[in-house]
């Protein structure tokens, strides 16, 4: 298999996975809002969001999650994919300064994912495997 394909295939593995942890995210806005609202409230100091702020929220997510599995409106979806991630992994700073305390050593996982969302912005336009978009 050639460097091109491995790279394609590749990519393409990345913008799957990551779209699915923004999707399972995401469905807690739906499944179990109480929850996302003190997530909110507790890592990006935003109080008092209910439960229909939360679906607001959760649906846009999805919508750009969506866009951003189908390879549509590239620059868009990665990078706020990208941007969403970055936002909820630098929020979680305090658990990585203790990273022994409870399930704190869990949060490190989003340091290798946002590296992938990182990597398929920069290489979107070579991410094309099962896209719609140009």
């Amino acid at each position: 298999m050639n460097t091109e394909k491995r790279l394609t295939i590749s990519l393409f593995a990345l913008r799957v996975t990551v779209a699915l942890v923004m999707l399972v995210w995401n469905l807690d806005k739906f499944i179990n809002p109480q929850h996302a609202a003190t997530v909110y409230e507790n890592f990006y100091l935003l109080g008092g969001l209910g439960r229909e702020v939360m679906y607001v929220i959760g649906a846009v997510e999805i919508v750009i999650v969506g866009a951003f599995l189908l390879g549509l409106m590239k620059r868009f979806s990665y990078g706020t994919v990208l941007a969403l991630h970055a936002i909820s992994t630098f929020s979680s700073y305090k658990q990585y300064l203790a990273p022994y305390d409870g399930p704190n050593i869990l949060f490190f996982t989003a340091w290798p994912m946002l590296g992938a969302c990182l990597a398929l912005y920069l290489l979107r336009d070579q991410d094309v495997m099962l896209t719609m978009g140009k």
